[in-house]
C-alpha cells in the first residue's frame, strides 16, 4: 500500500499531539512547535522508510548532529531550563506509569504494549533523528541522554532499557552511520509504528571482554558473512534491526542486521534482573549481508561506543539506587521497633547515610564521564572509573535496601527486591543502549 509521506507523519503528530498524557506531562508546547515545524519542512522523509527499509529521500552526505555550545572549561553539573523541564516530564511517567507496572512487567518478561505506547507519546525518538530526516534533533546532547535515562530508571530499569533499547540504534545511526544508512533506516524510527531496534555486544563466556569477540565478520566478495551467537539481548523477539559486534580483520566493529535475515534465529532468555527489557539470545549462522551493512566508515570509534553504552548502564544505575534511596528513608522513619523509628538506631542512619554518599560519587563519576563525551574530549579514563564505581557500589545498594527493609525485603511485597535484581546487572552489561 503506497504512502504519502506527508499525511503519514501529520496523522503521527497529531495523535501524538492530541494525546491527554501529553498534556499531563507538559509536553503540549513542545509537540505544537514540532507540528509546526514538521509542517513547514513538509516531512520530506518521515515515513519514507517500511518495514523493507526502503530509501525514499536519499542524503548526499551523512547527518551529524553537534554537541552543544560550551561557553566554559570547566566542569559545570547545571542544566538548561529546557533539560530541567524535560526531566521533569520524564520523571513524572516514570513515577506514575513505570513503577505501578513494573511488577507486571518483571513477571511477563516484557513491557506491555500499552507502556511502550505511553512511552512513544513522550516523543524521545524525534530527538535521535537530525531534522532533515523528519525527527527534531538539532545537537547531539549525550548529558540530556543520561539524564532520560536515569530518570526513566528511577520508576523501572528493564522497563527503561525497553524504551532506550530503540533510541540507543537510532543514536548510533546518527552518530556513525553513513548517508544511505540514515536515510534507509532512521525515518523508520518515527513511523506510527515504531521501528524496535537492539544492540547485541554480549556473548556467552566467562570474562567477557566487548573488545575480544568471538562473533565474526569475514569479507567476501559484496558483502560479509558473519557467525556467532549473542546474549542478553533487549526486545529479542520484537526488534526488528540488531547492531551486532563482530570481530573484523581482527578489529571489532558493528554491522546492521536485519531481523528477517536467513541464518538469523532468535531465543528468549530472561535473566535474574532487567527481565522487562526481554532480553534473550541472538545466533547468527553464515548470515550473508552486503557492504553496505558495515556501520559507518573509518571514521566508526568503537570504543567511544563501548564506552557511551556503558554510561547508558551507569545512569540507569543511578536512577535505580535513587529510587532505593528514595523508598528506604520513609520506610526506616516509619517502621517502630522496641518504641521508636528504627531510623534512630545509629547501624541503620549510618548505612541510609552510605547509601546517599555512595549514590552522589556514582553520580558524579557518570555525569563527569559523559560531560567530557558530549565536548568531544577524551573520556575512555572517566567511562572506565564511572563503569567501575557503580558495578561495585550499585550492588551495594540494592544489597544494603534489601537489608534495611529486613525480611520483608526478601519478599515481593516492596519493589526492593526487584531493584536489587536489576542493580546485578551494571557490572556484566556492555551494549544495549548507546547514549
Amino acid at each position: 500500500m503506497s504512502r504519502d509521506p506527508i499525511g503519514l507523519a501529520m496523522a503521527t503528530m497529531s495523535r501524538i499531539a492530541s494525546s491527554s498524557f501529553v498534556e499531563k506531562m507538559g509536553w503540549r508546547t513542545t509537540i505544537e512547535k514540532l507540528t509546526y515545524q514538521g509542517t513547514k519542512t513538509g516531512f520530506q522523509a518521515l515515513g519514507a522508510a517500511s518495514r523493507q527499509f526502503k530509501s525514499v529521500t536519499q542524503l548526499l552526505r551523512p547527518e551529524r548532529l553537534e554537541a552543544p555550545a560550551q561557553p566554559k572549561n570547566q566542569f559545570d553539573l547545571s542544566i538548561s531550563e529546557e533539560q530541567q523541564m524535560m526531566r521533569d516530564s520524564v520523571r513524572a511517567f516514570a513515577t506514575e506509569v513505570l513503577r505501578p507496572a513494573a511488577p507486571k512487567s518483571n513477571d511477563d518478561c516484557c513491557a506491555s504494549p500499552e507502556v511502550l505506547a505511553q512511552a512513544a507519546e513522550l516523543g524521545l525518538s524525534y530527538f535521535a533523528v537530525p531534522e532533515n530526516l523528519g525527527g527534531a534533533a538539532t545537537e547531539r546532547s549525550p548529558v540530556t541522554s543520561m539524564l532520560i535515562a536515569e530518570d526513566l530508571a528511577y520508576g523501572d530499569m528493564g522497563q527503561a532499557v525497553a524504551i532506550l533499547s530503540s533510541i540507543g540504534v537510532a543514536n548510533a545511526l546518527t552518530q556513525w552511520g553513513t548517508a544511505a544508512q540514515q536515510s534507509k533506516y532512521l525515518p523508520a524510527f518515527l513511523d506510527e509504528n515504531t521501528l524496535q531496534a537492539s544492540i547485541a555486544i554480549n556473548e556467552k563466556r566467562p570474562l567477557f571482554n566487548a573488545n575480544e569477540l568471538t562473533t565474526t565478520a569475514l569479507e567476501k566478495s559484496g558483502g560479509y558473512l558473519l557467525n556467532g551467537e549473542k546474549t542478553m539481548v533487549p526486545l529479542i523477539q520484537n526488534a526488528e534491526l540488531f547492531l551486532v559486534a563482530a570481530s573484523l580483520n581482527g578489529k571489532p566493529r558493528l554491522f546492521i542486521v536485519e531481523s528477517g535475515t536467513e541464518g538469523v534465529t532468535i531465543a528468549n532468555k530472561p535473566n535474574m534482573g532487567v527481565r522487562a527489557a526481554a532480553m534473550g539470545e541472538l545466533r547468527l549462522e553464515q548470515v550473508s549481508l552486503g557492504k553496505d551493512a558495515l556501520l559507518g566508515d573509518e571514521e566508526f570509534d568503537y570504543e567511544a561506543f563501548i564506552n557511551m553504552a556503558r554510561l547508558g548502564w551507569c545512569a540507569l544505575a543511578v536512577g535505580t539506587a535513587q529510587a532505593v534511596l528514595d523508598y528506604v528513608i520513609p520506610y526506616c522513619n516509619e517502621r517502630v521497633a522496641f518504641g521508636e523509628p528504627i531510623s534512630h538506631r545509629q547501624a541503620v542512619a549510618f548505612m541510609i547515610a552510605n547509601i546517599g554518599i555512595e549514590l552522589n560519587s556514582m553520580r558524579l563519576m557518570t555525569q563527569r564521564a559523559v560531560a567530557l563525551a558530549e565536548r568531544g574530549k577524551p573520556f575512555a579514563r572517566e567511562a572506565y572509573l564511572a563503569r567501575v564505581i557503580c558495578a561495585d557500589k550499585a550492588m551495594e545498594i540494592g544489597t544494603n535496601g534489601v537489608q534495611l527493609v529486613g525480611g520483608h525485603g526478601f519478599t515481593k511485597e516492596h519493589p526492593v527486591e526487584l531493584w536489587y535484581r536489576d542493580l546485578r546487572a551494571i557490572a556484566v552489561m556492555d551494549g544495549g543502549l548507546h547514549l
